[in-house]
C-alpha cells in the first residue's frame, strides 16, 4: 500500500489490483476513508472536517497526477508521489 504523499498528518494511498471508480485512499489520525478523485468521501470515516477540508484541497490542485497515478496503478507500473499540501 504504497503511500503518493503526506501531509499535516494525512497519508494519501493508492493500491494495486483495485478496483473501478478510480479513488485513493486517506489516513487520519488512525481513522480511514476512501475518496474519488474529486475528493468526494466514498467510504470510511475521517471525522475531522479540517481533514477532509484539506484532502478535497490535495486532490483539487492534483487531479491531474491522481488520475496519471491510477493509469499507472492499472498498467502495473511504480506509482509517483504527489506534492504535499503546504
Amino acid at each position: 500500500m504504497p503511500a503518493i504523499s503526506i501531509f499535516f498528518g494525512i497519508i494519501i494511498r493508492m493500491f494495486y489490483n483495485e478496483h473501478e471508480p478510480a479513488h485513493f485512499h486517506a489516513e487520519y489520525q488512525g481513522q480511514r476513508a476512501k475518496f474519488d478523485l474529486t475528493g468526494r468521501m466514498m467510504v470510511g470515516t475521517i471525522s475531522s472536517k479540517t481533514a477532509r477540508r484539506l484532502i478535497r484541497q490535495w486532490t483539487k490542485a492534483h487531479e491531474t497526477e491522481l488520475r496519471a497515478n491510477w493509469q499507472r496503478m492499472k498498467a502495473g507500473k511504480p506509482l509517483e508521489m504527489i506534492e504535499p499540501l503546504r
